[in-house]
């Protein structure tokens, strides 16, 4: 199983074209927030003291989010690439376990997940000191590693179940390009969570990467957030939480941070059980 995680994380790195594209989401939402969705939320907070720093981790957060989600699908592009040239048949004669295959496949995807959201993560830590911003402290940074690996597993797990119904390259673009679409959406990055109908503000609360969007707000916005509103009441604090999803509520549950760790470990279970069982009905060739 080593030789084929080995293997696949070397064909992913070595494939400059799903590298990019595996972040051109990531792309795209920092060009829109760069452009004009920064200018037009900084804009809106004129009494805010640092609203761009705080509008900027709040952007950050969300783009550590969906690294994740992308990359390890662009990770298993591998896995369809290898049933449509049929490379798979190749692994089946071999003398490997039919789970050694599909782990060398999960492995590496986790893999490749985290390196790229460690990347991302480098390179957000560098935006934001350019910026006039603060780099995470220690406990904080390692806060956030344990949120890109919880967020990563996740991630492996729903991409896995997605991929493993797909045989052709020409789905799984497909796939990709519907998913790098909307993920913005639904963990609230291109329109915050509070301007969008209730309905939808809902579809958002129950996907599970939106939670890992939580999770890396409560710790990048922490500080901007002290220094914002330092000298404003509660509600307007909660308001604003709220607003940008910071934090979720439904009905009058607060989601605390525990709940939306359990609902992501709980949900990375349920996606792994149901790609693991789908892929024991068919051969992935």
């Amino acid at each position: 199983m080593i030789t084929l995680v080995r293997r696949n994380v070397k064909i992913f790195f070595r494939d400059k074209s799903a590298v990019f594209f595996s972040l051109l989401s990531v792309f795209i939402i920092i060009g829109l927030f760069a452009l004009f969705l920064g200018d037009v939320w900084v804009e809106s907070l004129p009494d805010v003291n640092g609203a761009r720093n705080l509008m900027d981790t709040w952007m950050i957060s969300g783009i550590l989010a969906v690294t994740s989600v992308t990359t390890t699908l662009g990770a298993f592009g591998i896995m369809v690439d290898d049933r449509s040239k049929k490379i798979s048949k190749d692994f089946y004669a071999a003398p490997i376990k039919r789970g050694s295959i599909t782990g060398g496949y999960l492995f590496s995807a986790l893999i490749i997940g985290i390196i790229m959201t460690v990347v991302a993560l480098v390179l957000s830590e560098i935006y934001l000191v350019l910026n006039g911003g603060e780099i995470l402290n220690i406990f904080a940074m390692l806060q956030v590693l344990g949120i890109i690996i919880l967020s990563t597993l996740f991630a492996t797990a729903m991409t896995c179940f997605i991929v493993s119904f797909f045989k052709s390259q020409n789905a799984f673009s497909i796939v990709s390009t519907i998913t790098g679409t909307l993920i913005g959406f639904l963990t609230g990055i291109y329109i915050p969570i509070g301007v969008l109908p209730e309905a939808v503000q809902m579809i958002v609360k129950v996907f599970p990467v939106s939670h890992a969007a939580v999770l890396f707000r409560n710790v990048f916005m922490s500080v901007p957030l002290n220094n914002s509103f330092s000298n404003a009441p509660q509600e307007v604090i909660n308001g604003f939480n709220d607003m940008m999803g910071v934090s979720f509520k439904i009905g009058d549950l607060t989601i605390t941070p525990i709940m939306s760790i359990a609902f992501l470990v709980v949900t990375s279970a349920i996606f792994f059980w149901l790609a693991l069982a789908n892929m024991s009905k068919r051969k992935i060739s």
